[in-house]
């Protein structure tokens, strides 16, 4: 009888043990808000601003590049031939103007004494005044042409990676034709989605953890990087077929955007990554 007792008492203390047990389980998930996403990298398609011969192409595929370094060439002998002959313009036509000048100067005091006509004198005043515009229209028709120049230049506009090398050497191009496609190095987000319900938990500028699947071989753990939330939709849209399963695709949702900061080379375009919101928010008071 004693040991029928005993070994209820041990039932009743493992059930009770279990449900303590998943009391606190259920507790501890709660206060966490596991989200789902995929990196997401700007990308930009570089091309040059004038059309012509490609005769270099100084990048491959893969290669990363700095603000303001040289990628890609155009030929540029007809570019300077016509800046050139802009400076040319630009010689003559100030020489015209100070000539102009000069003889309005010298006879326009003329006019006062009857020495020359008024009709002289507005003839002298409209020469200085063409010359001067024709001056002029030579300066903004020279940096004109120095603009075509440097446009056979392509300079990647920011840090990144190139990722496709459209054209080759040789290859001509019309202006605005890519000729590159690079990845911005910076800034690298998260797009996730969160369901109506767990909207309430999430803000802008709340602090949380992303990690991919990838496995550091240092820690033996995920790659773990520190994100912050930084746009959320004002508008619920359907789950995106990409992460639809058959029990949430009529779900409506809410698509967030998380900045990562820390980022490196292991985080790549399209990678999915796994989002982990605190939601105890221990600096509540």
């Amino acid at each position: 009888m004693k040991k029928k007792i005993l070994i209820l008492i041990l039932v009743i203390l493992v059930i009770f043990g279990t449900l303590v047990f998943l009391y606190f389980k259920n507790r501890q998930v709660s206060d966490e808000l596991t989200l789902y996403g995929n990196i997401e990298i700007r990308q930009v398609d570089l091309s040059f601003q004038v059309a012509g011969k490609i005769e270099k192409m100084l990048k491959e595929e893969g290669d990363t590049v700095k603000t303001g370094e040289l990628i890609a060439i155009l030929d540029d002998k007809d570019y300077v031939s016509n800046l050139e002959k802009a400076t040319a313009d630009v010689e003559k036509t100030q020489a015209i103007k100070a000539d102009a000048e000069s003889k309005f100067e010298r006879q326009a005091p003329l006019v006062n004494d009857n020495t020359i006509s008024k009709q002289d004198y507005d003839t002298l005043l409209n020469t200085r005044d063409k010359s001067k515009a024709d001056y002029d229209a030579a300066i903004a028709q020279k940096n004109f042409a120095q603009n075509q120049l440097d446009y056979t230049r392509v300079y990647a506009p920011e840090d990144g990676i190139i990722m496709i090398r459209v054209q080759e050497p040789g290859a001509n191009v019309a202006k605005g034709q890519p000729v590159y496609t690079m990845a911005k190095t910076k800034p690298v987000w998260v797009r996730a989605y969160v369901n109506e319900t767990d909207l309430g938990n999430i803000k802008y500028g709340q602090e949380v953890k992303v990690y991919t699947d990838t496995t550091d071989p240092q820690t033996g753990k995920k790659r773990e990087y520190n994100g912050q939330v930084g746009y959320i939709s004002p508008v619920a849209e359907f789950t995106p077929k990409t992460v639809q399963s058959t029990d949430i695709r009529t779900n409506l949702v809410y698509r967030i955007r998380v900045y990562i900061y820390d980022i490196d080379e292991y985080l790549r375009q399209g990678m999915p990554v796994t989002i982990k919101v605190d939601l105890s928010d221990k600096t509540k008071p």
